[in-house]
């Protein structure tokens, strides 16, 4: 076609992507990922649809963008809790999901729950940055030998996001810091292999 190669060399604006993400992720937060249209997204943002569908062909890679921005904007791989022990870096990773944008977190993750098994991408970009969050958690508590070297940090990486997904999207409930007292001293622990009690 005689417009690719002029597409293919526009220079992408952050400043509207991330107009148009939020938008998004209003629309889901309203409307579920069912409900969501590209059409409503573009008329929220204040842009043509001509210019979502150069960014995103599909819905799916717009929900996909959307979910990493919202968690992207609550982790950041290069400055994660370092407490100096398991149970307060546990403690403290999982409270970032506790934070001032919970709300709307929870109402989008709750939209997105009826896609989560028909669409293995969404499932892993939402739990894709807490499982490597998680992950570097435990391996630095193998270093420090507060658990063992046998540990299975990947299985228990996964597992810990995996239980905040479940809360959040099919009970529909938030994090509020009991539960996370709750997790981390009377299930996470203890299956690392820690008296949670003790540490406590």
């Amino acid at each position: 076609m005689v417009t690719e190669p002029s597409r293919r060399g526009r220079k992408r604006d952050p400043e509207r992507d991330a107009v148009i993400l939020d938008a998004a992720l209003a629309e889901l937060a309203e409307s579920g990922y069912a409900g969501m249209t590209t059409d409503a997204v573009a008329a929220r943002a204040g842009v043509g649809k001509a210019a979502m569908y150069r960014r995103w062909p599909s819905k799916a890679e717009l929900a996909l963008d959307a979910v990493a921005r919202l968690d992207g904007a609550t982790i950041d791989p290069d400055a994660l809790p370092d407490t100096g022990s398991l149970r307060g870096d546990l403690r403290a990773i999982l409270a970032l999901q506790d934070d001032v944008d919970d709300e709307r977190r929870l109402r989008v993750m709750v939209g997105l729950a009826s896609m989560l098994a028909d669409d293995e991408r969404l499932a892993a970009a939402i739990t894709a940055p807490w499982i490597d969050a998680n992950r570097t958690i435990l391996r630095r508590a193998v270093a420090r030998g507060e658990i063992a070297p046998t540990t299975d940090v990947e299985t228990m990486a996964g597992i810990i996001p995996t239980l905040v997904t479940y809360r959040v999207c099919f009970q529909r409930l938030p994090i509020p810091p009991s539960y996370v007292g709750m997790l981390v001293e009377t299930v996470l622990l203890p299956a690392l292999g820690v008296d949670g009690r003790q540490q406590h």
